[in-house]
C-alpha cells in the first residue's frame, strides 16, 4: 500500500519483532503491493527482512470478522512453512515462507485488527503485476505449480470452494444503484455511475459464474495445494530460479485456481498435462478467470461504499 496503516507505526512494528529475535539497526516502510502493509528492516547481525502487515479486515476470503481472518492467515503461513520445511525429498525450494517466532509461530496479531509476518528479504529481480510473462517464464512456473500440485498437503491447509468471499459485499451494490451514495467519500458516487452502466452485464456474469461453479462442483474434481495468486507480481527472478512469494491465499482448490493466471496457449497445458498426468479443464479455467473479476470489483465496492478520502489507494481502486 502507498499509505501507511492508520494507528501501526515503526515503534510498533519494532516492538513485534522482538518476538523473532530480531532488533532492527534499520526499519523502513516500503510502499509497495495493494491490500498489506510492508517494512523493511537490517538487524545488528546485518540480516535483511521483509516484514508484512496484514489487515485483517481486508482478508475477505477467510470469512467475517478479524478472528476468522487471523486464523485463515495463519493456516496460509502455516501450509507455507510446511511446504518450505519438508523433508529433503519433498522440500519447496521456491516457496518463500515466513520465519517463525522463537515460539513457533508463523503469524502473530499485531493490534486488534493486523497482524505481523516476517520472512528473508530475498536478492533478485521482482515482476510486476500487469507484466506479460515471457514463453521461458510461463514454462518455468508451470513447472513450479506442477511440482505443488503434486506435493502431499500439509495439515494445515484448506480447502478453499470456488465461491469468492466478497460476493455478500456485491450483491447490496447492485441492489442500491438508484439511490444516491452519499457520505461515503469523492469515489462513491462515480462508482456507483459505473455500476450502474454496466450493472445488467454484470449480473450475465454472475449468472455465468453460477453455472460453471455448479459444474465443477458436480463433477468433483481432485484438489490440490495451490498458491492462488502465482502472477508476475508474486514472482522473483533469481538467474534461471524463479521464487513465489505472497502465500496468504494458499489453500487446496483444483489446479486451475493457479494455472489460469499462467497459461497462455495449449504449449503450457501440454507441458502441466505432461508433467502431472492432469489434464487443465477450460471451463474451470475460465471460472477462475471470472472469479478473480468479480472479486476485484467486490472489493473496491467495498472500499469505496465505506468512508475514505481522495488517497492514492482509492483512486486506484
Amino acid at each position: 500500500m502507498e499509505e501507511r496503516p492508520s494507528g501501526i507505526q515503526d515503534f510498533d512494528v519494532r516492538d513485534a519483532l522482538r518476538a523473532w529475535g530480531i532488533d532492527p539497526v534499520t526499519l523502513e516502510y516500503a510502499p509497495v503491493g495493494f491490500g498489506d502493509y510492508h517494512w523493511t528492516a537490517t538487524d545488528t547481525r546485518d540480516c535483511r527482512w521483509f516484514v508484512k502487515v496484514a489487515d485483517l479486515d481486508h482478508k475477505s476470503w477467510y470469512g467475517e470478522g478479524t478472528g476468522a481472518a487471523f486464523r485463515g492467515l495463519r493456516d496460509a503461513m502455516d501450509t507455507a512453512v510446511a511446504l518450505r520445511e519438508a523433508e529433503p525429498d519433498g522440500r519447496l525450494d521456491f516457496v518463500v515462507a515466513p520465519v517463525r517466532t522463537a515460539d513457533g509461530e508463523s503469524v502473530r496479531g499485531l493490534g486488534p485488527g493486523h497482524a505481523v509476518s516476517v520472512f528473508p528479504l530475498m536478492s533478485g529481480t521482482a515482476g510486476h503485476f500487469g507484466e506479460t510473462l515471457t514463453p521461458h517464464d510461463r514454462a518455468l512456473v508451470v513447472d513450479l505449480l506442477a511440482g505443488l500440485h503434486r506435493t502431499v498437503p500439509p495439515a494445515s491447509a484448506r480447502a478453499l470452494p470456488p465461491e469468492f468471499a466478497t460476493r455478500p459485499q456485491l450483491e447490496p451494490a447492485l441492489g442500491e444503484l438508484g439511490n444516491p451514495w452519499h457520505g461515503f467519500g469523492p469515489y462513491a458516487e462515480p462508482a456507483r455511475h459505473l455500476l450502474a452502466d454496466h450493472a445488467a452485464a454484470l449480473r450475465h456474469r454472475l449468472d455465468e459464474f453460477d453455472r460453471r461453479a455448479g459444474e465443477l462442483q458436480a463433477a468433483s474434481a481432485p484438489l490440490v495445494v495451490t498458491h492462488g495468486e502465482p502472477r508476475p507480481g508474486n514472482l522473483l527472478r533469481a538467474g534461471e530460479r524463479r521464487l513465489l512469494l505472497d502465500w496468504d491465499t494458499v489453500g487446496l482448490a483444483v489446479p486451475e485456481r493457479d494455472l489460469w493466471l499462467v497459461v497462455a496457449g495449449p504449449d503450457d497445458l501440454l507441458r502441466y498435462e505432461e508433467s502431472t498426468g492432469r489434464k487443465p479443464d477450460p471451463s474451470a479455467l475460465a471460472l477462475y478467470r471470472l472469479r478473480r473479476a468479480l472479486n476485484d470489483i467486490a472489493e473496491f465496492l467495498t472500499l469505496l461504499r465505506a468512508p475514505h478520502g481522495p488517497t492514492l489507494d482509492v483512486r486506484q481502486s
